[in-house]
């Protein structure tokens, strides 16, 4: 509990500073944090045989899906059918040539979606923060009020199981950290991004969805380790498991929020 604690510390203090810099460090930042993404997913799954040349390959595409139009204060991402079109060519087409290495279609198919899964989601990361740094907060709010309060509400009232996936889980944590945290995020949102009274029903609802996809991020990636037999995505963080281990729900809410947004 100490450990997990001093490193709970430690996050918080160098994400504040992240985030109060900005700019270049904050794309630095976001560089490290989807390297490490990328070598997680690389690692959970033990089926999945990549060669090293491969592995490069698909970060430089990463790359460059993240940083396309990443300030282009729009939220109409810069991802374009070229784009996708080269980042599946360099991933898929090398399975013909080296097949000596054991590198299978599958495996192709597997690392291309990891490629574009992250290299769009920390386009977003960037794109949301160029746009608004509020907003970015409270994408962040979002996820900590949800699980905070599900936390503690499970532990104080909770006694049915909402899934298998992860039994510690309860429908009445869920529903308190949904609750709870669609007050506070909206509280937020009219206190610092925008208040229109009426509109302010179809924002409370919007945000409670975001609430609720929130827990299902987090039950997506607990269910990739459930099916790979792993306890965390890595040992990176003491305490906590991997980067994905802590920003699993925010990605969800971070996608989501591209859809709902025009409705805010």
């Amino acid at each position: 509990m100490k450990e997990r604690l001093v490193s709970g510390i430690i996050i918080i203090a160098i994400v504040a500073l992240v985030l109060y810099v900005g700019g270049f460090v904050f794309d630095i930042g976001i560089s490290l944090l989807a390297i490490c993404s990328f070598y997680e997913l690389m690692t959970a799954k033990k089926d999945v045989t990549i060669p090293n040349i491969m592995k490069i390959i698909s970060l430089l595409c990463m790359f460059l899906l993240m940083f396309i139009n990443s300030e282009g204060h729009s939220f109409v991402f810069g991802l374009s059918f070229e784009t996708l079109s080269l980042v599946f060519l360099l991933i898929l087409a090398p399975t013909v040539f080296l097949t000596k290495y054991n590198y299978r279609v599958n495996d192709a198919f597997y690392l291309a979606a990891t490629t574009i899964f992250l290299g769009t989601v920390f386009n977003l990361f960037l794109t949301v923060y160029h746009e608004s740094f509020y907003l970015f907060i409270f994408i962040i709010l979002i996820s900590f009020a949800t699980d905070t309060f599900a936390y503690a509400g499970g532990k104080l009232i909770g006694k049915h199981t909402f899934t298998k996936i992860s039994p510690t889980k309860t429908i009445e944590g869920c529903v308190i950290g949904s609750i709870l945290g669609t007050i506070i995020a909206t509280t937020y949102y009219s206190t610092f991004i925008s208040f229109n009274p009426s509109n302010i029903v179809v924002v409370v609802i919007c945000i409670f969805i975001l609430t609720v996809i929130n827990q299902i991020g987090d039950l997506f990636f607990s269910l990739i380790k459930r099916e790979n037999k792993i306890k965390d995505f890595s040992k990176l963080i003491p305490g906590h498991g991997g980067i994905l281990d802590r920003i699993d729900r925010i990605i969800f809410v971070l996608i989501a929020l591209m859809f709902l947004i025009k409705f805010m």
